[in-house]
């Protein structure tokens, strides 16, 4: 048996999944891949200031898994993309640490990376989703 593809996708924020063509999120039986989610706008564009983009970002990634029935708790892994590790890593840290504010932890891969579309900060997570979902 062939485990079907359901494509998930929040209000909002269309713009940017249609000029890169691809799905906010893929659900997988009870397992639900969220693509990297960025500090964009509405339209698409960066959030200029960087707490506020690693903030956005969070919240779009709390969008994309309310489409698909989750929520942060609900996140078992996490890899997180950085321009410049060293000097970001406080920043979010901090936001971090407010969105996955208690034990057991997700688990978590940083990687230092050159370029992220104009963007600073990328996070991408696998989720299970909730029976009943």
């Amino acid at each position: 048996m062939v485990a079907t593809r359901d494509a998930i996708f929040p209000a909002g924020r269309q713009a940017l999944y249609d000029i890169n063509r691809y799905s906010a999120a893929i659900r997988s039986g009870d397992l639900l891949f969220v693509s990297g989610q960025v500090g964009s706008r509405e339209d698409g564009s960066p959030e200029p200031d960087f707490a506020a983009q690693v903030d956005r970002a969070f919240a779009n990634l709390a969008a994309v898994l309310a489409a698909a029935g989750c929520g942060l708790d609900d996140v078992i892994d996490v890899t997180t993309f950085h321009t410049d590790p060293e000097a970001q890593f406080e920043t979010i840290m901090a936001a971090k640490d407010r969105v996955f504010a208690s034990v057991p932890y997700p688990n978590w891969t940083a990687v230092g990376v050159t370029w992220l579309a104009g963007f600073d900060f990328e996070i991408k997570v696998i989720a299970r989703i909730p029976a009943g979902n």
